[in-house]
C-alpha cells in the first residue's frame, strides 16, 4: 500500500519521499490509520519491520494539527529502553518532521545533560527519552509531563526485561489521565499484556507476523563445538568466508571484551559494545562498524537493542541466549529489506537445552554441522551453566507473581 493512501499530510508525504520510501510496510499500513483515529494500540512487530515510522508519522501529524503555543510543552513522549534506540528514533523524528513546524529532542544518560537541558528550555513538542534520564531531569525541574497528549512505549518487552517497570509506573503517574497510548513490542508476552491492561484504554491489537516467528530470508545454521574452541571457530569462519561485516552476540559484557581481544589478536578488526562502555565509545564503535573500518561488532543483547544496521549479512550467536525470544530478536537483524542473511549459532554441550527451547519457539529444526578440528566435547555436561549478570538477576528479582500482578494491574 502506498503512503499516499494512509491519510498522511502533504508535509509528511514530502519528507517520506525525500527518504525514498514509497510503499508502507505491513505494520505501518495497519498502525498509522488507527493512530490517526486517536485509538490506543498494542502493536507487535519484529525488528526491522518499520515500526518506528509506524508510530512517528501519525504522532507528528496529530501534533501538527494544533498550532504550538509560544512556550512549547512536551506533548508527545517516546520512551525507549536504550540510548542507541533513543538516538535512532530521534533521528527518524527529525527526518519526518523536516517540513513541519514542530520541535523535537532526545534525552538519555551517559552524556552531559547540559545540552539536553538547553534544548528542553527552548521548548519541545515531541520528546524521545530513556526512563532514567527523563526522571532525573524531571526531578531537577527541567521538564514537565503535565501536557502529554500521546505516550509511546517502544520495545516495551525490553524495558520490562531491563527492570524499568517501576520507572514506567513513576513516569505514567505524572501524565494526564486523558491521553493516547501506543505500545510497541517485539512479542505479546503475558507480562506485556498485563502491562497493557493497566495503561491502554480499549486498545486495537496490531500484529503483522506470527508470534516469535523468524524471517524466511534468514539462513539459520548451528555449529556444534566444544566450549573452549568457539573463539577459534568463529575466527576461522570469518577468515575463510572473508566476512566484511558481522554482528556477534555474547551473553555477558566480560565475554564480549574477551572475544573482541582474541579477534584483534588474530588480525580481525573488531569492537565491543555493552553497558559498561561509555556512550562515546559505543557511538564510535557503531560508526566504525557501519562505515566498514571495523568488520566485527561484538555485543550483548541489551547494548544491541535498537541498533539500526541496514543489510547486515551475518549474525552470530557466539553463545545462545538463555531466553528463547532473544534469539528471534538477534537474528532479525539480518535478512532485512528483502536481502538474504545468515544467522549462525555456536552451540556447546551446556547450551543443548537452550537450543531445544529455541527450536520449539521458532518451530524449526535448525541444521547442525561439525567442523573438523572444532568438534564438540563428548564428555562435557549438558547442564546449563548458572548465568550471572543483569539479565538473570532482573528476571529473578521480578519473579514474585503476586508482586508483579500488584504492580502491573495498577491503573496508572
Amino acid at each position: 500500500m502506498s503512503f499516499n493512501t494512509l491519510g498522511l499530510s502533504p508535509a509528511l508525504l514530502k519528507a517520506i519521499k525525500k527518504q525514498n520510501y514509497t510503499t508502507a510496510s505491513p505494520i505501518q499500513e495497519k498502525a498509522i490509520p488507527l493512530i490517526l483515529q486517536g485509538k490506543d494500540i498494542l502493536a507487535s512487530a519484529q525488528t526491522g519491520t518499520g515500526k518506528t515510522a509506524g508510530f512517528t508519522l501519525p504522532t507528528l501529524q496529530l501534533l501538527s494539527q494544533q498550532h504550538p503555543t509560544n512556550k512549547r510543552s512536551v506533548r508527545a513522549l517516546v520512551l525507549t529502553p536504550t540510548r542507541e534506540l533513543a538516538a535512532q528514533v530521534y533521528h527518524n523524528v527529525k527526518q519526518y518532521s523536516e517540513f513541519l513546524n514542530l520541535s523535537s529532542a532526545v534525552i538519555f544518560g551517559g552524556v552531559n545533560q547540559k545540552p539536553q537541558v538547553a534544548q528542553l528550555k527552548q521548548g519541545v513538542d515531541m520528546l524521545v527519552a530513556t526512563p532514567g534520564r527523563l526522571i532525573d531531569l524531571q526531578n531537577q525541574g527541567f521538564l514537565s509531563l503535565s501536557k502529554i497528549e500521546i505516550l509511546i512505549l517502544d520495545e516495551a518487552d525490553r524495558m520490562l526485561d531491563m527492570g524499568f517497570l517501576r520507572d514506567i509506573e513513576r513516569i505514567i503517574r505524572q501524565l494526564p489521565s486523558k491521553r493516547q497510548n501506543l505500545m510497541f513490542s517485539a512479542t505479546f508476552s503475558k507480562q506485556i499484556k498485563t502491562l497493557a491492561n493497566g495503561i491502554l484504554s480499549q486498545p486495537a491489537y496490531v500484529e503483522v507476523t506470527p508470534e516469535n516467528s523468524t524471517v524466511d530470508s534468514i539462513n539459520q545454521k548451528v555449529y556444534r563445538v566444544a566450549k573452549g574452541k568457539k573463539a577459534g571457530l568463529i575466527i576461522k569462519l570469518i577468515k575463510d568466508g572473508n566476512w566484511q561485516q558481522a554482528l556477534v552476540f555474547t551473553r555477558t559484557k566480560h565475554g564480549a571484551n574477551n572475544l573482541c581481544k582474541k579477534m584483534i589478536k588474530a588480525g580481525i578488526t573488531a569492537a565491543a559494545i555493552h553497558g559498561n562502555k561509555s556512550q562515546g565509545a559505543r557511538t564510535k564503535a557503531l560508526s566504525s562498524f557501519k562505515n566498514g573500518s571495523i568488520r566485527i561488532l561484538v555485543a550483548t543483547d541489551i547494548a544491541a537493542r535498537g541498533l539500526d544496521i541496514p543489510l547486515l549479512p551475518h549474525v552470530v550467536n557466539f553463545e545462545l541466549p538463555n531466553i528463547s525470544e532473544d534469539y528471534v530478536h538477534r537474528i532479525g537483524r539480518t535478512g532485512r529489506a528483502g536481502a538474504s542473511g545468515e544467522a549462525i549459532s555456536l552451540v556447546s554441550a551446556d547450551e543443548t537445552q537452550y537450543l531445544k527451547d529455541i527450536e520449539k519457539l521458532v518451530r524449526l529444526k535448525i541444521p547442525k554441522q561439525i567442523i573438523e578440528g572444532f568438534e564438540p566435547d563428548p564428555n562435557a555436561s549438558t547442564v546449563p551453566e548458572k548465568q550471572g549478570g543483569g539479565r538473570r538477576q532482573t528476571v529473578k528479582t521480578n519473579s514474585n507473581p503476586r508482586t508483579n500482578k500488584q504492580k502491573a494491574s495498577r491503573k496508572y
